[in-house]
């Protein structure tokens, strides 16, 4: 169907115009966004509601941002109900991750790395920046015009609408190198003051290997682990002093996560996109 413009699509674009001069996105306007693209994803994804997982997972995620330091955005983990290794992040610390990938850990220290990977991302502020690129690039501008934005009256919550829900984060999570660099590194440093060993991640690099990578918006799609970067990040680890005495495992709670995570999901063998469809 055709889509027509109403009168308020005009005011939208002079704001989307407007924006796209600002040379950086504040933190008030990051925070709305996440929360305009948290609602635009709820509709295209299906969560896992088991407050156990859930629990552990943010479990995981705050010991992380504990140790990240002060930070200004409250982060949030969530568990999609998908078949893909991935794991991605939104503005403002809105963090999702794949039962896939909870199920293909080997231990909790590689669960550790995927997540702080996705925490460096908002921490170092990768994603405003990828938006502010984007927008100057004229993308989102081109993607689509939201009237929305408008009415909220909010930078981040026109420019959310402007893409929609997982378009949107393709391209807020569509990482350069240096920028998974130095998400590679914000995770070797801030793992071990979780108390986590950053070996985790250099481990789970080669399951991403094996697996050849994941789909969808993440640091496993859009950059997969090279050879070069997974020698940098195990070198990094090897440095990191007093290993010994960080978790590489938690005492057998992720296996039993994982039995739960077979057991909620193992009852259809349909593919989320079908289950997505059917749920509508």
């Amino acid at each position: 169907m055709q889509r027509t413009w109403s009168r308020a699509v005009a005011p939208a674009l002079a704001l989307g115009v407007a924006l796209g001069g600002c040379a950086t996105l504040t933190v008030d306007q990051e925070r709305e966004l996440g929360e305009e693209l948290s609602r635009e994803v709820r509709a295209e994804v299906i969560f896992l509601r088991d407050r156990h997982v859930n629990a552990y997972v943010e479990r995981i995620g705050r010991d992380i941002v504990r140790a990240s330091g002060p930070q200004p955005f409250d982060f949030r983990f969530y568990v999609i109900e998908d078949d893909e290794i991935n794991a991605f992040a939104m503005p403002a610390g809105h963090i999702y991750v794949h039962t896939e990938t909870i199920l293909k850990a080997r231990n909790v220290s590689e669960l550790a790395g995927v997540i702080a990977h996705e925490v460096g991302h908002v921490a170092r502020r990768h994603i405003a920046e990828n938006y502010n690129r984007q927008r100057t690039a004229g993308l989102l501008h081109q993607v689509g015009v939201v009237a929305a934005g408008v009415t909220l009256g909010s930078a981040g919550a026109g420019a959310a609408n402007l893409l929609g829900g997982l378009s949107a984060v393709a391209v807020l999570n569509s990482f350069g190198r240096e920028a998974e660099r130095e998400a590679d590194d914000f995770a070797v440093e801030t793992l071990p003051k979780a108390g986590y060993d950053p070996a985790g991640l250099v481990t789970f690099f080669h399951t991403l290997e094996n697996e050849g990578g994941g789909g969808g918006p993440s640091f496993l799609s859009s950059h997969p682990p090279t050879a070069e970067r997974i020698e940098r990040t195990r070198a990094r680890v090897a440095a990191v002093p007093g290993r010994g005495s960080l978790r590489t495992t938690d005492g057998g709670t992720l296996e039993i996560i994982q039995r739960r995570i077979r057991l909620l999901t193992g009852e259809t063998e349909r593919r989320p996109e079908r289950r997505r469809q059917e749920a509508r």
